[in-house]
């Protein structure tokens, strides 16, 4: 009987706000770290307007962002075996040199 409660796979009750539902939608993220932590910010740029808004901002400790880092890695590989090849342009911009909005992605937090 006691193995039969180790096999068992715990289930999570996970809950899901309808305004959490609709998403954000985020075209730059900007990611910096401290020794303790790693932040996203999830930011929305609009062309013609000088001034972009974080949207979102996630905070994660060093484990858990490579487990998210690991996640996204399967998942991509998933949809591209779906879907085909997500393909980058040549000139991804460089948030803080191409960008006017003097972002820095690197550093500490």
């Amino acid at each position: 009987m006691a193995d039969d409660n180790h096999t068992k796979q715990q289930q999570l009750d996970i809950e899901l706000s309808a305004e959490v539902a609709d998403g954000t939608y985020s075209n730059l993220a900007i990611i910096s770290h401290s020794t303790s932590e790693f932040v996203l910010d999830f930011i929305r740029m609009v062309p013609g307007v000088p001034k972009a808004k974080v949207k979102s901002r996630v905070i994660l400790t060093p484990e858990h962002a490579k487990r998210l880092l690991l996640s996204l890695q399967d998942n991509i590989h998933k949809y591209e075996t779906s879907f085909g090849e997500i393909r980058i342009p040549q000139q991804v911009p460089t948030p803080g040199k191409d960008f006017p909005f003097g972002f820095n992605g690197g550093g500490e937090a």
